[in-house]
Parts: structure tokens; sequence; C-alpha cells
């Protein structure tokens, strides 16, 4: 019996050493005790803490036995110090072996909940990274569309003065071609007149020949 307790003492402390440092062994510790924590496993590591807590509690039931005959005067016995201190042995080591038990299962607890914890902080950083990238793309985006909208603005301007430019063009050549059309109907008044006079003098050689036709056949 004694054996076995300092056996399952050892391994609890070699647990426990695996589980305070971060080494390979200490995931495949971690895996078993999720493993033994799943389905009936608890059932089973609590039936046997219950058997070790029930054979410490007889331990004690009779060291106190032991003691209560040795209080009554001279029945001091080697026999029943030799039991007091076995049964004591063994009450401290199912004592201290339910402790490391106790231990390995609070550490299992709190490395599970931390690694809970890390996982949760890195979501959130990697949500924070992705929320800082994409307000950094939005504003190169918005940069972007300013520039842009600078730059159509500039285009816009532009165009205007253009249209401007156009404007006062048309209205030149709309004034030029007022210009022209009064000056083409001052030609065709100017036409018109020297027609007419053309006219006229032609009228007047056709009466002075006539005339000079009408002396010669009276001189003939």
């Amino acid at each position: 019996m004694i054996h076995l307790l300092f056996t399952v003492i050892f391994a609890e402390m070699a647990l426990i050493m695996i589980l305070l440092f971060k080494t390979p062994l200490r995931k495949l510790v971690i895996m078993a005790l999720d493993r033994v924590k799943r389905g009936r496993g608890p059932v089973m590591v609590k039936t046997v803490a219950g058997t070790v807590f029930v054979v410490l509690m007889s331990s004690v039931y009779s060291m106190i036995n032991i003691q209560n005959r040795d209080a009554e005067p001279g029945m001091i016995n080697p026999t029943d110090q030799v039991l007091m201190a076995r049964h004591m042995l063994e009450a401290s080591l199912m004592g201290f072996l339910l402790f490391l038990a106790l231990m390995i299962d609070r550490l299992h607890h709190y490395i599970r909940e931390l690694r809970l914890l890390r996982k949760a902080m890195e979501a959130e950083k990697k949500q924070n990274r992705s929320f800082e990238d994409g307000k950094n793309g939005r504003a190169e985006e918005m940069k972007t569309m300013a520039e842009e909208m600078s730059s159509l603005g500039t285009k816009i301007k532009k165009l205007e003065s253009d249209c401007e430019a156009k404007a006062k063009e048309a209205e030149a050549a709309e004034a030029s071609a007022a210009a022209l059309k009064k000056q083409s109907e001052g030609f065709l008044l100017e036409y018109d007149r020297l027609l007419e006079e053309n006219q006229n003098l032609k009228s007047q050689l056709e009466s002075i020949d006539q005339g000079i036709l009408s002396e010669s056949k009276k001189s003939s």
C-alpha cells in the first residue's frame, strides 16, 4: 500500500512538473487530461478520490482508536506504536496524494483558461489589425478620391475656360458674319445701282445712236 502511494505521488509530482514548464510533453499531458475529463472520466476520478478519502478516514479512525488505547495507564504497546506510525504515514501519503490531484486539476483548468484567453486575445488582435488595415485602406481610398475630385475640379475649370473662349470666338464669328452680311447687302445695293446706271447709259447710248442714224439718213 505504501509503495503504491509513493509511486502515485511521484507520478503526480512528475505531472505537476510537466505542467509547470512549457515542453512538448505538456501538450500530450493536457490532451490526456482533456480526454480523462470527458465522458465517464470525471465519474471514475471522483470514485477513486472518494475511495482514497474513505481509506484516509479509516486510517485516521484507527489512529484515534490506538491513541485512546495508549491513553490508558500501563497499556503502551510497541506494536500499537508501529501501527500508529504506519497509519499516520498512510494517512499523510493519502492526504498528500489528494492534494496533488487537486493541484493537477487546478493547473489543468488554469492552463486551459489561459489558452482560451490567449486565443481570444489573438482573435481580438487580428480583428483590430483587420480594422486598422481597413481603416488605412479607407483612408487611402478617401485620399485617392480626394485627388481624383481635385483633378476633376481642375479639368472642369479648364473646360469652363475653354467653353468661355469658344463662346467668345462664336460671338466674334457671329459679329463678323453680321458685318459680312451687312457688307454683302451694301454690295448688292451698289450692284443694283450700278446695274441701273448701266441700263440708263445703255438707253442713252441707244438714243444717241438712233439720233445719229436719223441725221445721217436725212443728209443723204
